[in-house]
């Protein structure tokens, strides 16, 4: 699987929520064939839902296309680590391997403040890659919160 490039696909999410001044955070699901059968970005504020993450819409996305809630042999590609709520979604779906960007040291569930991936009392446990495409993606989160400090 070409992870740069559904990474950078991610990006593109990422860059739609930054459009309409939601924190900038995309996401995609690809099945086992290598399709994407999910994507989703940042929402919470403009849907006035706090569960509008990009995972989770990507999540349900996929699940609709699936016809299954449960994305067995799938990889989600996020812009940056998922956070709590989204752990637990994606264990709950059981993706197989989550790739992101770069790391959430005030949210982060993957590594930064949690090791949920790894928790020995869970019985779903993903397998992770971190870094892909991290500088981008680490410059787009920051550059929002600059901008959005001196308005």
């Amino acid at each position: 699987m070409d992870d740069n490039y559904y990474m950078n696909l991610a990006i593109k999410e990422a860059k739609k929520a930054q459009d309409i001044g939601e924190v900038p955070v995309g996401a995609v699901i690809v099945d086992s064939n290598e399709h994407i059968i999910g994507y989703g970005f940042n929402r919470p504020v403009s849907t006035n839902d706090p569960t509008s993450h990009a995972e989770i819409n990507a999540l349900r996305m996929a699940a609709g296309a699936s016809g299954n809630y449960r994305l067995v042999g799938t990889t989600l590609y996020s812009t940056i680590e998922p956070c709590i709520m989204c752990m637990g979604a994606i264990i709950h779906a059981r993706v197989k391997r989550i790739v992101y960007g770069a790391c959430d040291p005030k949210w982060g569930a993957v590594e930064s403040l949690y090791d949920m991936a790894q928790d020995s009392r869970l019985n779903h446990h993903p397998e992770i890659t971190k870094g892909i495409c991290e500088d981008q993606t680490k410059t787009l989160i920051k550059q929002f919160f600059i901008n959005k400090r001196s308005m």
